[in-house]
């Protein structure tokens, strides 16, 4: 069962199990959410030039550990889970990204494309490097801390206006709001200078 099959309701009483200790909740919750927290993956590497190192699959997996791994969350509903993960695909991201830059091999940093979130294809924009779009995003977070977060969550969770809403406890007009305020200041923040492709 996939979880686009599975009830938002339905997933939520699984992460809540799981939070609550029962480790069965986490077996049926492994091959529920597998599948989407692919599916984000993919997207997140999809600005990525060819033969870049880390895989779909490889950061599920680091994702994934880490959660099971980490701290017990008391998971509140499945926008929360998947917003979670998205912050720990960043994380895996931007420290691969790091390594990257400080191999002395020479490997190029991590790029990602913007146009990657469906109402930014219209823009035309290049990939921003990994690096300089989690420096703007810390930026951004001191500048308005919810806008940064509305941008983690649409752009490394892949979550809808709605799911971001609801992770943020405010209402989707809000949400639309501050996408878009935030996406304009990142689009001049990450703009190359002039006169550089």
């Amino acid at each position: 069962m996939e979880t686009s099959r599975l009830s938002a309701v339905e997933l939520t009483r699984i992460l809540q199990a799981w939070s609550g200790g029962d480790q069965s909740a986490l077996e049926r919750l492994t091959p529920l959410v597998y599948a989407e927290l692919r599916r984000l993956a993919h997207r997140n590497l999809a600005g990525e030039r060819k033969g870049h190192l880390l895989q779909s699959s490889a950061l599920v997996n680091e994702a994934f550990l880490r959660l099971i791994a980490g701290e017990p969350v008391d998971w509140a509903s499945r926008a929360h889970f998947f917003a979670l993960s998205a912050r720990l695909m960043r994380q895996i991201l931007i420290d691969f990204a790091r390594a990257q830059d400080t191999d002395k091999r020479g490997h190029r940093r991590t790029h990602l494309g913007l146009s990657g979130i469906d109402d930014l294809h219209a823009t035309g924009t290049s990939p921003v490097d990994l690096l300089d779009l989690d420096t703007a995003l810390q930026e951004l977070s001191q500048l308005d801390a919810r806008q940064a977060q509305v941008v983690e969550l649409r752009f490394f969770g892949g979550l809808e206006n709605a799911e971001v809403a609801a992770v943020l406890g405010v209402s989707e007009p809000t949400v639309v709001r501050d996408w878009r305020v935030a996406r304009t200041w990142l689009f001049a923040r990450l703009r190359p200078p002039e006169g550089r492709p």
